[in-house]
């Protein structure tokens, strides 16, 4: 199966390469950036609050619990890369793709 650009198997985890745009309206996934993800948060870039939102909402899109989201690279940054531990490929593109 070919998985799409912005999602890379490693193990028995996946890690998601993502474009955030905190401040939306709603909190989704708003299709492909590039070679990225893109997700907009309804949670404002300020004290972590963007980080905590993308971690919950990839924790409960994805049936995991939020300990499992590892916020690996770009924690002050629009482009983030991000683990998740013990998720196949096949659940991700399910669960994220549109």
């Amino acid at each position: 199966m070919n998985s799409p650009p912005w999602l890379r198997a490693a193990g028995d985890d996946v890690v998601l390469t993502l474009h955030v745009q905190p401040g939306a309206k709603k909190t989704e996934v708003a299709g492909q950036h590039g070679d990225a993800l893109k997700v907009r948060l309804g949670a404002p870039p300020v004290d972590g609050k963007a980080n905590d939102c993308l971690i919950a909402f990839l924790a409960e899109r994805l049936g995991v619990p939020k300990a499992r989201v590892v916020l690996e690279a770009g924690s002050t940054s629009r482009q983030k890369r991000v683990r998740i531990v013990g998720v196949e490929t096949k659940a991700a593109v399910a669960a994220l793709a549109q």
